[in-house]
């Protein structure tokens, strides 16, 4: 008889709890509970390793393991010391975009077109708060080119192939004056690395 896994908990960005649900869904791993920073911690990376450190903290006595699910996105490497501090694990990648498409995929899209702005599922259902919002772009419109000027593309990333996301995703292209392309991701990304450590 094999011995149940050991209870997981994985420790995401905001921004890929539905993603990470759906996954431990799929796989009915039930001894993986997930808690989340705030997404909007994107906006000031330099408080994501502290709050970060917190969070295992606060539950590592409850847990045989914990994972982060983050990318280093924005810290600087300060991410990666509070975790190798604290003996935690995080999936490969500087950001979200990276593991969703696989490292050598998203190298080859970067390098192929620099002048790219993406977005994920989370991003294309969220856009006018994260993006027109909060970067000031309702009440300063003469921001938007200071912003996404140097872009030329806008492509959406997509893990769940969703129509509507698609139309939002596709507004977003517009609102921004940029070129949209489609990609379908899926979630093998999150997928794989979860399930070499489900035990």
């Amino acid at each position: 008889m094999t011995a149940a896994p050991g209870k997981t908990l994985l420790i995401a960005c905001g921004a890929l709890a539905e993603e990470c649900f759906a996954v431990i869904r799929a796989n009915g791993w039930d001894h993986m509970e997930v808690t989340c920073l705030p997404a909007k911690l994107h906006n000031r990376p330099a408080l994501i390793p502290e709050a970060m450190r917190k969070k295992i903290h606060e539950n590592r006595d409850q847990f045989d393991q914990i994972l982060a699910l983050y990318g280093d996105c924005g810290t600087g490497g300060g991410l990666d010391k509070v975790l190798e501090e604290e003996g935690v694990e995080r999936i490969a990648g500087a950001h979200c975009y990276e593991f969703y498409t696989g490292a050598a995929a998203f190298a080859a899209i970067a390098d192929a077109e620099p002048a790219t702005f993406y977005l994920t599922d989370f991003l294309a259902r969220h856009f006018d708060r994260l993006i027109i919002e909060g970067l000031g772009i309702d009440k300063h419109p003469e921001l938007l080119p200071l912003y996404f000027g140097n872009y030329e593309k806008l492509l959406y990333l997509s893990q769940i192939e969703n129509a509507e996301l698609q139309d939002k995703a596709r507004a977003a292209a517009e609102r921004l004056f940029l070129d949209y392309e489609y990609r379908f991701t899926g979630l093998s990304g999150l997928g794989d690395f979860l399930k070499q450590k489900a035990g």
